[in-house]
């Protein structure tokens, strides 16, 4: 059985892929900051028969957490197949509008996570033979997006990291590619106001934003041998939303 840490997990997309990564039989580790709706989402799924879910509760930002956790899925599980880089954070304004408390968390929650996920997690890969990683990044980082830049400055990390991760690990059979979704139907986002949903919706090519079960799948496919020569890439999960190259959406 093929072992998947995915952050982020109690909800939205993180939610979606653990929910379809069990369905593939895969054993999860669930990773989120919020201990009490994880553990109740982590029960939730061994309610309807899923028997290899676990949750642990981690600051991916702390490194002394993400040590703890990468120690306890390798003691565990003695291997991890692949880790899910899910968890970010959103945060809009021109960039003088910005507060440096809000540029510092969206850098330490969507880049600095993927940096110690990594180095706790990738000298196991490397030492069993090889696995993936897959990062959230977004169409927000392959575009510049009005009143985002800081958001738009952080997922644009994430479309670059993953490019000389996938030079530096692909010798040791290490895969690391990218989601990009558009705006998706979580919690989060659907607790704007409608007029903001239906805006989306509609500027959408498809005429509608994506789900998390549709990245979800994008994730399992990058994290899957059906993706065996995917390196370095930057997939976008978004309807074509991204091509809109930056113009405004009215």
């Amino acid at each position: 059985m093929k072992t998947v840490v995915i952050t982020g997990a109690a909800s939205g997309m993180g939610l979606a892929a653990s929910k379809l990564f069990l369905e593939k039989y895969w054993r999860v580790l669930m990773i989120d900051t919020n201990k009490e709706h994880g553990q109740q989402q982590c029960l939730k799924l061994q309610s309807q028969g899923f028997t290899e879910v676990y949750f642990q509760q981690c600051d991916i930002t702390q490194a002394s957490q993400v040590s703890q956790v990468a120690e306890f899925a390798i003691n565990n599980f003695e291997r991890v197949d692949s880790v899910i880089n899910n968890a970010g954070v959103w945060r809009g304004g021109e960039l003088h509008q910005t507060t440096e408390t809000d540029w510092d968390l969206l850098f330490n929650v969507d880049v600095k996570s993927i940096f110690l996920m990594s180095k706790y997690f990738v000298p196991n890969m490397i030492a069993q033979g090889g696995g993936t990683i897959v990062n959230t990044a977004s169409v927000s980082g392959l575009n510049g997006d009005h009143q985002m830049a800081a958001y738009n400055a952080a997922k644009g990390a994430v479309v670059n990291l993953v490019r000389a991760m996938a030079l530096d690990y692909g010798k040791y059979n290490i895969r690391v590619n990218n989601v990009c979704p558009g705006a998706c139907a979580t919690p989060m986002f659907l607790a704007n106001a409608k007029e903001v949903i239906d805006t989306f919706n509609q500027a959408n090519p498809l005429g509608r934003i994506c789900t998390p079960e549709e990245v979800a799948e994008a994730m399992y496919f990058l994290a899957s041998d059906a993706s065996s020569s995917c390196n370095g890439i930057n997939l976008p999960i978004s309807g074509g939303l991204e091509l809109h190259t930056g113009q405004p959406i009215q």
